[in-house]
């Protein structure tokens, strides 16, 4: 069996997220909505973490419960964001943030739908239910990370 694998994956790919939303509220923070948005969403990872890590005991892991979500780098990037901002390019900047957040979210989401697919083979009825339970703010991040992209663009590639 190898569930343990997927579950270390998915633990680290769900910190990822959580880091990359936490990076982006960090960079933006003019931008009250993504500012904000961001903050709240990235509770959802946080969350799944602690649950990855506590369902990832019984396959004999040792994930953290409390992992490191804040950039190393957040004081750096408020000080960049708030010299960007008086450039024309932050909306630029913030369009490419998001088509990365976006590109993490799709991939955490895949990440939930193998975690799912193996709890379903191997007839584990709490994983799938934790998969049914979790997956679905993942799909939420993404959905919110692409619509943001379909706002901003316009605007930003057109000035």
């Amino acid at each position: 069996m190898k569930i343990d694998l997927a579950l270390r994956e998915l633990h680290r790919s769900e910190q990822g997220l959580s880091r990359e939303l936490s990076t982006l509220a960090d960079r933006h923070p003019t931008d009250h909505e993504i500012f904000h948005i961001a903050r709240d969403i990235a509770v959802w990872s946080d969350e799944n973490v602690v649950l990855l890590a506590d369902a990832g005991r019984r396959y004999g892991l040792d994930l953290s419960h409390q992992p490191r979500t804040e950039a190393v780098t957040a004081r750096v990037l408020s000080t960049a964001a708030g010299l960007l901002r008086r450039r024309s390019e932050p909306s630029l900047l913030l369009l490419a943030d998001l088509r990365h957040l976006h590109r993490t979210a799709v991939g955490v989401s895949l990440d939930w739908e193998l975690l799912a697919q193996g709890a379903q083979a191997v007839t584990d009825p709490d994983l799938v239910e934790l998969c049914a339970a979790c997956h679905p703010q993942t799909l939420r991040q993404a959905k919110w990370a692409n619509a943001m992209l379909k706002v901003l663009a316009p605007q930003a590639l057109a000035s």
